[in-house]
């Protein structure tokens, strides 16, 4: 079988690669990413050389190239998405480009090399927010509301993806996860921002109160259940992914990091200006995803966090060159030299 996986560099993309060659490795993949900022080649370092995968570069809005890797594939699971929330309130345009139009070219693709499967990771900030001190959790009937240009443009891929399907009958399933956290994510988004702040002895911001809860989801686990929609999940399908079954607030996950690294909360945390339009609360019902598929998630948060840290802390030099934007040099040694 033969996989395109599109943002494969990113990292969530990145994560499912390395599984899937290490799971299936008779299969072939096909890594399209454009190595935006988020996009790093430093993390398939250990399958670069590998004869079933080929990285090539490009944007998925790129018709031409889309379907000239598309032409011989049997699946697609389409990763590819401009992703941070903040970045998204200071400029909505590249999230529209990539996460609406992008998709549009991949579904036009799929439809015209009779893909088998075309996968969507989506994300469960499409739903809105939710109350605080409440037990109410999202699931595949909560209507979408989603608060900020990211989640908008989420919303509207998402929705493309369905049309495709009902209009066209294009063979898709669609998965729409929690917050991931683990190794190689990008260090500004929430816990590996925390993790690397420690280690460089910076404090760590907290928007507003700091009361917002998500939903944390070991990305090993994700990859684990996007792994199953395409071996046993129902094509025209939703599965929400999610990882815990307990609130915990941002404030309190960051002080479980400080004391998990052995420092005190009182000395590290910082408390900054919220941002516009902040959702107060995500969580996911997964259970039809349990029911379905027989998936659960294997890491606790402890666990989880635990595994992060100490990947974080044996990995400084990736997110020193992360940080200091050392890491975009290693594509130009490692694949423009080689031309």
């Amino acid at each position: 079988m033969k996989i395109l996986v599109t943002g494969g560099a990113g990292f969530i993309g990145s994560n499912f690669i390395l599984y899937w060659l290490k799971k299936h490795s008779s299969d072939y993949v096909v890594n399209l990413d454009k190595l935006t900022y988020a996009g790093n080649l430093e993390n398939l370092r250990e399958v670069e050389n590998n004869s079933h995968y080929k990285f090539v570069k490009g944007d998925i809005t790129d018709r031409q190239t889309v379907d000239k890797v598309m032409s011989d594939v049997d699946i697609v699971v389409h990763f590819a998405a401009e992703s941070h929330v903040d970045r998204s309130i200071i400029d909505a345009s590249p999230f529209v480009k990539t996460n609406v139009e992008g998709t549009h070219v991949l579904l036009e693709s799929a439809l015209k090399h009779k893909i088998k499967r075309f996968h969507h990771i989506s994300t469960d900030e499409v739903f809105g927010a939710l109350p605080l001190n409440t037990t109410e959790k999202f699931n595949i009937k909560t209507c979408y509301n989603p608060h900020s240009p990211y989640s908008a443009s989420k919303a509207g891929s998402d929705h493309l993806v369905r049309a495709y399907h009902t209009t066209y009958k294009l063979p898709i399933t669609i998965s729409n996860c929690s917050n991931n956290y683990g190794p190689y994510q990008f260090p500004e988004k929430l816990i590996p921002l925390a993790i690397t702040n420690i280690l460089e002895g910076k404090k760590i911001p907290i928007y507003g109160d700091g009361l917002y809860v998500r939903d944390w989801l070991y990305v090993e686990d994700h990859v684990r259940a996007i792994e199953l929609i395409l071996q046993k999940g129902k094509v025209g399908k939703t599965y929400l992914i999610g990882g815990l079954t307990k609130d915990i607030s941002n404030l309190d996950l960051i002080k479980m990091i400080i004391k998990t690294m052995g420092y005190n909360p009182d000395e590290l945390i910082e408390f900054v200006k919220d941002r516009p339009g902040h959702d107060r609360r995500y969580a996911v019902d997964w259970s039809l995803t349990q029911n379905e598929l027989g998936w659960s998630p294997k890491y606790s948060l402890k666990r989880g966090i635990r595994e992060t840290i100490e990947w974080y802390k044996q990995n400084n030099k990736w997110w020193k060159r992360v940080k200091s934007g050392e890491y975009k040099k290693y594509y130009t040694k490692q694949y423009k030299e080689r031309r």
